[in-house]
């Protein structure tokens, strides 16, 4: 297990001990899977932190599905859980590589990141998270267009990452388009609609185009 994977597992882990929600062990897949559509809040949550622990990639839509649970405790470690599983590429040296190119990306050495992420990407094309996180080393290095070519790139292989939606939206912003981002931060929130702080992001654009549109007159 690679060390960020580690470290999203632990406070993952935390957060599921704080929920205050007392529920089941469960020991295999198939449990998890009938747990996740159970009426048993409990059961459910049960089967959010299975797939949280052990789950994969392509486990993300179930737990997207959860993401919009009636019970609060649930859908908050979803959002967690779903993080995990985009984090697991399956290959041990992609996910190494994926670790070093957030720590460059961090130090603010954009070029560097940006072709450690090229790495991962050749390594495991598949691997949606690779493509998401040099977009966003590309956002950060102002080079928008590309951010936004490997935004569609995440789409091919994740149409439900709502982390690279709310990228379109940040990069549309940034260039002022912004009818598309409002269009981006909206389908971001209709996948995860607990990013409330998008509610006020949009008003805000809303306004400028607004304003934009009075000025035209």
């Amino acid at each position: 297990m690679s060390r960020i994977v580690a470290l999203l597992l632990a406070a993952f882990l935390a957060l599921t001990a704080a929920a205050q929600a007392p529920f089941p062990e469960l020991e295999s897949r198939a449990a998890a899977l009938k747990a996740l559509e159970d009426a048993d809040a409990r059961f459910r949550l049960a089967g959010v932190v299975y797939f949280g622990r052990s789950g994969i990639a392509a486990d993300g839509p179930l737990l997207v599905k959860r993401l919009s649970d009636e019970s609060p405790v649930v859908r908050d470690i979803a959002g967690q859980a779903v993080w995990l599983v985009w984090s697991r590429s399956g290959d041990e040296e992609a996910d190494r590589l994926l670790e070093s190119g957030i720590a460059e990306m961090n130090a603010r050495r954009y070029p560097r990141a940006i072709e450690i992420f090229s790495d991962v990407i050749a390594r495991r094309p598949d691997f949606a998270e690779g493509w998401n996180k040099r977009a966003t080393a590309y956002y950060l290095a102002g080079e928008m267009r590309k951010s936004l070519a490997d935004c569609d790139e995440v789409m091919k292989r994740n149409p439900q990452h709502f982390g690279a939606l709310s990228g379109y939206g940040q990069i549309y912003a940034r260039l002022e388009q912004y009818e598309n981002a409002i269009e981006y931060f909206r389908r971001a929130l209709a996948v995860n609609p607990n990013l409330t702080d998008l509610e006020n992001v949009i008003r805000g654009l809303e306004e400028l185009v607004r304003e934009r549109r009075r000025r035209s007159i």
